[in-house]
């Protein structure tokens, strides 16, 4: 599904221009290849950059107690949040009712739950660099879906996050742990993730099964 954006058919970047476009944001998109699906990766983790700094400008200049929380990560945790949140908020919802806009309710609950990354709610300790930061990536992962690559999304989730959690330790930005930590915690993120994943597949072939018999039909 297009949304009508004009471009020049001759642009040699014409479908990357019409998917940038924010009236294209609830659309497939016009190509998926993988490195197609790399530059809408890039764009909207772009745009959570400079979301994240000026939101977190107006922020600091609305609440000027405020201070970003410094959570302790642990690397298991951090890696099986791509297939976890994936899953629960974009893939099982579109496989289950089959459009976007389903995902975007799923999707929306699942950004602002990033604002609660803190150990406490008082309003000048709330994460709101992070939810700034993850609002685009709300639309990159809906669009990923329902472009027939989840399984993008999955792992640039989970290389994302494991590329912050490494920069994290090294800056002292926030505390951490590594593998072995606590080994009964390890095993319930990765049969969680695994299961999840394979709860997911279920229900995109049953999605696959009803679409061919009804091209058939």
């Amino acid at each position: 599904m297009h949304t009508g954006v004009l471009a020049l058919p001759g642009d040699r970047f014409s479908d990357e221009i019409a998917d940038f476009h924010p009236k294209s944001w609830l659309s497939k998109y016009r190509r998926n290849s993988l490195g197609y699906l790399t530059k809408m990766l890039l764009f909207y983790h772009g745009l959570g950059v400079a979301l994240l700094l000026g939101g977190s400008a107006i922020v600091d200049a609305s609440i000027p107690d405020h201070e970003e929380p410094s959570v302790e990560r642990s690397l298991v945790p951090v890696l099986a949040a791509g297939p976890i949140e994936e899953t629960i908020f974009f893939g099982i919802p579109f496989y289950i009712f089959g459009n976007a806009y389903s995902v975007l309710v799923t999707g929306a609950v699942w950004a602002a739950i990033h604002v609660l990354n803190t150990p406490t709610l008082e309003i000048s300790s709330l994460s709101f660099g992070n939810l700034f930061f993850v609002i685009p990536s709300l639309f990159f992962s809906l669009r990923t879906w329902t472009s027939g690559k989840g399984w993008f999304a999955i792992l640039t989730h989970s290389a994302w996050n494991g590329i912050f959690f490494g920069a994290g330790c090294v800056t002292g930005e926030f505390g951490c742990t590594g593998i072995g930590q606590n080994m009964e915690e390890m095993m319930f993120y990765i049969l969680l993730s695994a299961g999840l994943t394979a709860a997911t597949y279920v229900l995109y072939r049953k999605r696959e099964s009803r679409e061919r018999q009804r091209l058939a039909a």
